[in-house]
């Protein structure tokens, strides 16, 4: 079961921008004739803009996570470091 937040956060990738939103109401009020030659036009530009959104927002979830690692790693590389000055201080003293 998703939550809210989950199911916001899903339509707002999936969200039109505004003048795609206005371009697909505009075609919607055309005669027949045209709305039918332009819809499948207008479909795949909402599809890819739909595409566009997701593959942004996995791209700037990667981006966060790979931030994350790289603080994770460094931290680690500090940590090692003093652990090896410390064991040298050590074995020096000995």
């Amino acid at each position: 079961m998703t939550n809210n937040s989950e199911t916001n956060a899903k339509s707002k990738k999936d969200e039109l921008p505004k003048d795609v939103l206005d371009l697909v109401m505009a075609i919607e009020a055309l005669p027949a004739e045209h709305r039918m030659i332009l819809k499948p036009v207008v479909d795949r530009v909402a599809e890819n803009t739909k595409r566009r959104r997701r593959i942004l927002s996995l791209v700037q979830e990667a981006l966060s996570q790979l931030r994350l690692d790289m603080k994770y790693l460094v931290f680690d590389l500090e940590a090692t470091r003093r652990e090896r000055d410390a064991y040298r201080e050590n074995h020096d003293g000995e």
